[in-house]
């Protein structure tokens, strides 16, 4: 009987084993290059944001800049409805 107790434990290492090195490994691989990636997308996005609040403060500098003058009356267009 020692025989098919040694075989039994012998065969429950192997289980651990597998299920250790074939699934909690992968997926505890998996889950971190997936936090990397998220963290990485979101860098990016934040830099995008950034960019983009840079780019409309300077367009808005130069609009103000261009706009300081009042518009003259010659400068409009009588509207008219069409229907």
């Amino acid at each position: 009987m020692n025989i098919f107790k040694l075989l039994f434990e012998l065969f429950l290492f192997y289980l651990l084993y597998k299920l250790v090195f074939q699934f909690i490994i992968p997926v505890y691989k998996a889950s971190k290059r997936m936090k990397d990636q998220v963290g990485q997308m979101q860098e990016k996005m934040r830099q995008q944001q950034q960019n983009e609040a840079f780019t409309k403060g300077n367009v808005n500098q130069a609009s103000s800049q261009t706009n300081s003058k009042p518009p003259s009356s010659s400068d409009y267009i009588d509207f008219e409805e069409v229907k």
